[in-house]
Protein backbone atom coordinates (compact mmCIF):
# COMPACT_ATOMS: atom_id res chain seq x y z
CA UNK A 1 0.00 0.00 0.00
CA UNK A 2 1.10 3.44 -0.95
CA UNK A 3 0.31 6.38 0.59
CA UNK A 4 -1.96 7.72 -2.48
CA UNK A 5 -3.71 4.46 -2.25
CA UNK A 6 -4.33 4.95 1.63
CA UNK A 7 -6.12 8.50 0.79
CA UNK A 8 -7.88 7.41 -1.56
CA UNK A 9 -9.43 4.15 -0.33
CA UNK A 10 -10.26 6.52 3.46
CA UNK A 11 -11.86 9.16 0.86
CA UNK A 12 -13.50 6.65 -0.75
CA UNK A 13 -14.59 5.85 2.51
CA UNK A 14 -15.94 8.57 3.88
CA UNK A 15 -17.84 9.94 1.17
CA UNK A 16 -19.43 6.49 0.24
CA UNK A 17 -20.56 5.12 3.81
CA UNK A 18 -22.77 8.12 4.16
CA UNK A 19 -24.09 8.87 0.52
CA UNK A 20 -26.40 5.88 -0.64
CA UNK A 21 -23.67 4.65 -3.28
CA UNK A 22 -21.97 1.46 -1.66
CA UNK A 23 -19.26 1.81 0.66
CA UNK A 24 -18.18 -2.04 0.46
CA UNK A 25 -18.94 -1.90 -3.32
CA UNK A 26 -16.61 1.33 -4.08
CA UNK A 27 -13.91 -0.40 -1.83
CA UNK A 28 -14.26 -3.74 -3.53
CA UNK A 29 -13.09 -1.98 -6.65
CA UNK A 30 -10.55 0.23 -4.97
CA UNK A 31 -8.74 -3.14 -3.57
CA UNK A 32 -9.32 -4.53 -6.56
CA UNK A 33 -7.60 -1.79 -9.02
CA UNK A 34 -4.73 -1.70 -6.30
CA UNK A 35 -4.12 -5.10 -6.13
CA UNK A 36 -4.98 -4.89 -2.62
CA UNK A 37 -7.09 -7.75 -2.62
CA UNK A 38 -3.93 -10.26 -2.40
CA UNK A 39 -3.08 -8.25 0.84
CA UNK A 40 -3.94 -9.94 4.24
CA UNK A 41 -3.78 -6.58 5.63
CA UNK A 42 -6.37 -4.63 4.18
CA UNK A 43 -8.89 -6.32 6.67
CA UNK A 44 -7.09 -4.20 9.72
CA UNK A 45 -7.38 -1.13 6.91
CA UNK A 46 -11.08 -1.57 6.47
CA UNK A 47 -12.07 -2.21 9.99
CA UNK A 48 -10.11 1.32 10.70
CA UNK A 49 -11.61 3.42 8.49
CA UNK A 50 -14.95 2.20 9.53
CA UNK A 51 -14.34 3.50 12.64
CA UNK A 52 -13.42 6.89 11.76
CA UNK A 53 -16.30 6.80 9.97
CA UNK A 54 -18.21 6.24 13.03
CA UNK A 55 -16.48 8.65 14.83
CA UNK A 56 -17.77 11.35 12.41
CA UNK A 57 -21.69 9.56 13.13
CA UNK A 58 -20.92 10.19 17.35
CA UNK A 59 -19.93 13.95 15.95
CA UNK A 60 -23.09 15.17 14.15
CA UNK A 61 -25.74 13.08 16.24
CA UNK A 62 -24.12 12.63 19.64
CA UNK A 63 -26.79 14.92 21.39
CA UNK A 64 -29.48 12.07 19.73
CA UNK A 65 -26.82 9.23 20.86
CA UNK A 66 -26.33 10.00 24.17
CA UNK A 67 -29.57 10.92 24.62
CA UNK A 68 -30.81 7.32 24.06
CA UNK A 69 -28.52 5.80 26.53
CA UNK A 70 -30.58 5.85 29.44
CA UNK A 71 -33.72 4.55 27.05
CA UNK A 72 -31.40 1.39 27.62
CA UNK A 73 -31.94 1.05 30.64
CA UNK A 74 -34.81 2.33 31.58
CA UNK A 75 -36.87 -0.10 28.80
CA UNK A 76 -35.37 -3.33 30.96
CA UNK A 77 -36.50 -1.96 34.14
CA UNK A 78 -40.12 -1.32 33.20
CA UNK A 79 -40.09 -4.63 31.33
CA UNK A 80 -38.98 -6.52 34.66
CA UNK A 81 -41.76 -4.44 36.48
CA UNK A 82 -44.72 -5.59 33.75
CA UNK A 83 -44.99 -2.06 32.75
CA UNK A 84 -42.95 -2.27 29.12
CA UNK A 85 -46.04 -1.30 26.72
CA UNK A 86 -45.41 0.79 23.73
CA UNK A 87 -48.08 3.21 24.98
CA UNK A 88 -46.40 4.38 28.19
CA UNK A 89 -42.84 4.47 26.23
CA UNK A 90 -41.15 7.54 26.01
CA UNK A 91 -40.15 9.32 22.60
CA UNK A 92 -36.50 8.07 23.34
CA UNK A 93 -37.23 4.79 24.45
CA UNK A 94 -39.52 3.98 21.42
CA UNK A 95 -36.52 5.28 19.45
CA UNK A 96 -34.08 3.11 21.15
CA UNK A 97 -36.15 0.12 20.91
CA UNK A 98 -36.71 0.44 17.54
CA UNK A 99 -33.13 0.64 17.22
CA UNK A 100 -32.74 -3.03 18.72
CA UNK A 101 -35.39 -4.35 16.47
CA UNK A 102 -33.31 -3.06 13.14
CA UNK A 103 -30.53 -4.08 13.86
CA UNK A 104 -31.49 -7.56 15.26
CA UNK A 105 -31.98 -9.19 11.57
CA UNK A 106 -28.28 -8.29 11.10
CA UNK A 107 -27.31 -11.78 12.90
CA UNK A 108 -27.81 -13.00 9.36
CA UNK A 109 -24.64 -11.42 8.23
CA UNK A 110 -23.01 -14.42 10.04
CA UNK A 111 -24.52 -17.05 7.64
CA UNK A 112 -24.04 -14.75 4.42
CA UNK A 113 -20.25 -13.49 5.22
CA UNK A 114 -18.83 -16.15 2.54
CA UNK A 115 -20.99 -14.91 0.26
CA UNK A 116 -20.02 -11.42 0.46
CA UNK A 117 -16.45 -12.17 0.32
CA UNK A 118 -16.38 -13.97 -3.08
CA UNK A 119 -19.00 -11.37 -4.50
CA UNK A 120 -16.83 -8.88 -3.27
CA UNK A 121 -13.56 -10.66 -5.37
CA UNK A 122 -16.36 -10.15 -8.39
CA UNK A 123 -15.96 -7.07 -10.30
CA UNK A 124 -19.49 -7.96 -12.54
CA UNK A 125 -21.04 -8.75 -9.30
CA UNK A 126 -20.47 -5.93 -7.28
CA UNK A 127 -21.02 -3.89 -11.34
CA UNK A 128 -24.22 -5.75 -11.08
CA UNK A 129 -25.17 -5.02 -7.69
CA UNK A 130 -24.49 -1.21 -8.38
CA UNK A 131 -26.83 -1.02 -10.73
CA UNK A 132 -29.15 -3.17 -8.10
CA UNK A 133 -28.71 -0.48 -5.76
CA UNK A 134 -29.81 2.78 -7.80
CA UNK A 135 -33.11 0.63 -8.86
CA UNK A 136 -33.40 0.70 -5.35
CA UNK A 137 -32.98 4.06 -5.03
CA UNK A 138 -35.67 5.06 -7.52
CA UNK A 139 -38.17 2.86 -6.74
CA UNK A 140 -37.87 4.54 -2.71
CA UNK A 141 -38.22 7.99 -4.15
CA UNK A 142 -41.03 6.46 -6.74
CA UNK A 143 -43.43 5.01 -3.82
CA UNK A 144 -42.41 6.63 -1.11
CA UNK A 145 -45.38 8.66 0.93
CA UNK A 146 -45.71 12.29 0.57
CA UNK A 147 -46.02 13.09 3.80
CA UNK A 148 -43.85 10.68 5.71
CA UNK A 149 -43.98 10.01 9.49
CA UNK A 150 -41.49 10.34 12.37
CA UNK A 151 -41.24 7.71 13.64
CA UNK A 152 -41.37 4.09 12.67
CA UNK A 153 -43.65 0.93 13.61
CA UNK A 154 -41.97 -1.94 15.26
CA UNK A 155 -42.44 -3.93 12.28
CA UNK A 156 -41.21 -1.08 10.09
CA UNK A 157 -38.11 -1.35 12.12
CA UNK A 158 -37.30 -4.47 11.54
CA UNK A 159 -38.34 -4.37 7.77
CA UNK A 160 -35.70 -1.71 7.44
CA UNK A 161 -33.22 -4.16 9.29
CA UNK A 162 -33.83 -6.56 6.90
CA UNK A 163 -32.64 -3.92 3.88
CA UNK A 164 -29.58 -3.27 6.34
CA UNK A 165 -29.07 -7.22 6.13
CA UNK A 166 -29.64 -6.64 2.22
CA UNK A 167 -26.57 -4.40 1.94
CA UNK A 168 -24.50 -6.62 3.95
CA UNK A 169 -23.23 -7.79 0.16
CA UNK A 170 -20.92 -5.40 -1.87
CA UNK A 171 -22.41 -2.96 -4.18
CA UNK A 172 -25.83 -2.66 -2.28
CA UNK A 173 -25.55 0.56 -0.17
CA UNK A 174 -25.90 0.44 3.58
CA UNK A 175 -27.12 3.87 4.18
CA UNK A 176 -28.95 3.60 0.52
CA UNK A 177 -30.77 0.43 1.49
CA UNK A 178 -31.73 1.48 5.10
CA UNK A 179 -33.33 5.24 3.74
CA UNK A 180 -34.86 3.93 1.02
CA UNK A 181 -36.59 1.02 3.68
CA UNK A 182 -37.43 3.86 5.92
CA UNK A 183 -39.20 5.58 3.49
CA UNK A 184 -41.02 2.59 1.85
CA UNK A 185 -42.14 1.91 5.36
CA UNK A 186 -43.47 5.25 5.58
CA UNK A 187 -40.78 7.62 7.27
CA UNK A 188 -40.24 11.08 5.45
CA UNK A 189 -36.81 11.51 3.61
CA UNK A 190 -35.20 13.83 6.49
CA UNK A 191 -36.07 11.45 9.21
CA UNK A 192 -35.23 8.60 7.48
CA UNK A 193 -32.07 9.91 6.79
CA UNK A 194 -31.61 10.45 10.67
CA UNK A 195 -32.80 6.81 11.20
CA UNK A 196 -29.99 5.71 9.19
CA UNK A 197 -27.40 6.69 10.37
CA UNK A 198 -28.29 6.23 13.90
CA UNK A 199 -28.60 2.40 12.35
CA UNK A 200 -25.16 2.95 11.62
CA UNK A 201 -23.47 2.51 15.07
CA UNK A 202 -24.55 -0.93 16.51
CA UNK A 203 -24.09 -1.73 12.95
CA UNK A 204 -20.05 -0.80 12.22
CA UNK A 205 -19.60 -1.41 16.02
CA UNK A 206 -20.47 -5.09 15.51
CA UNK A 207 -19.15 -5.53 11.98
CA UNK A 208 -15.87 -4.53 13.40
CA UNK A 209 -16.24 -6.95 16.59
CA UNK A 210 -16.76 -9.57 14.04
CA UNK A 211 -14.12 -8.74 12.27
CA UNK A 212 -11.69 -8.05 14.82
CA UNK A 213 -10.45 -11.69 15.53
CA UNK A 214 -9.25 -12.29 11.98
CA UNK A 215 -7.44 -8.91 11.68
CA UNK A 216 -5.36 -8.96 14.53
CA UNK A 217 -3.99 -11.95 13.43
CA UNK A 218 -2.17 -10.36 10.37
CA UNK A 219 0.81 -8.14 11.56
CA UNK A 220 0.74 -4.70 10.50
CA UNK A 221 4.38 -2.79 9.76
CA UNK A 222 5.28 0.32 11.31
CA UNK A 223 4.93 2.29 7.63
CA UNK A 224 1.41 0.36 7.32
CA UNK A 225 0.66 1.66 10.51
CA UNK A 226 1.36 5.18 9.15
CA UNK A 227 -0.65 5.08 6.16
CA UNK A 228 -3.59 3.37 7.91
CA UNK A 229 -3.66 6.92 9.89
CA UNK A 230 -3.44 8.86 6.35
CA UNK A 231 -6.85 6.66 5.22
CA UNK A 232 -8.61 7.80 8.68
CA UNK A 233 -8.21 11.14 8.49
CA UNK A 234 -9.25 11.25 4.63
CA UNK A 235 -12.11 9.36 5.83
CA UNK A 236 -12.86 11.56 9.10
CA UNK A 237 -12.99 14.35 6.73
CA UNK A 238 -14.61 13.17 4.02
CA UNK A 239 -16.84 11.45 5.84
CA UNK A 240 -18.30 14.99 8.09
CA UNK A 241 -18.54 16.69 4.76
CA UNK A 242 -20.87 13.55 2.82
CA UNK A 243 -23.21 13.18 6.12
CA UNK A 244 -23.71 16.94 6.01
CA UNK A 245 -24.23 17.10 2.26
CA UNK A 246 -26.66 14.48 2.66
CA UNK A 247 -28.52 16.07 5.42
CA UNK A 248 -29.29 18.94 3.06
CA UNK A 249 -30.00 16.92 0.07
CA UNK A 250 -32.64 14.91 2.02
CA UNK A 251 -34.50 18.25 3.19
CA UNK A 252 -34.30 19.48 -0.55
CA UNK A 253 -34.66 17.37 -3.01
CA UNK A 254 -34.88 12.98 -4.02
CA UNK A 255 -32.13 11.06 -4.58
CA UNK A 256 -32.20 10.26 -8.53
CA UNK A 257 -28.77 11.62 -8.79
CA UNK A 258 -26.94 9.11 -6.48
CA UNK A 259 -29.57 6.33 -7.91
CA UNK A 260 -28.33 7.40 -11.85
CA UNK A 261 -24.71 7.93 -10.40
CA UNK A 262 -24.83 3.93 -9.34
CA UNK A 263 -26.45 2.85 -12.63
CA UNK A 264 -23.89 4.20 -14.47
CA UNK A 265 -21.30 3.28 -12.11
CA UNK A 266 -21.93 -0.66 -12.26
CA UNK A 267 -22.89 -0.37 -16.45
CA UNK A 268 -19.15 0.72 -17.06
CA UNK A 269 -17.97 -2.04 -13.95
CA UNK A 270 -19.84 -4.39 -16.40
CA UNK A 271 -18.76 -3.01 -20.32
CA UNK A 272 -15.08 -2.00 -19.20
CA UNK A 273 -14.02 -5.92 -17.40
Amino acid sequence: MTFWEAFFCGLIQGLTEFLPVSSSGHLSLAHTLFGMETEASHLSFDILLHLATLIVVFVVYHRDIFALVPAFFSMPYKLLRGKFRLGILTETERMALLLVLATLPLAGAFFVKDYSEWIAGSFRLVGTLLIANGVLLLLADRFSVMKGKDMLSPKGAIGVGLFQLLATVPGISRSGATISGSMLFGLSRENAVKFSFLMSVPAIIGANIFNLPEALSVSVSVQELRYYLVGMSAALISGFGAIKFLSYISAKQKFGFFAYYCIALGAAVLILR
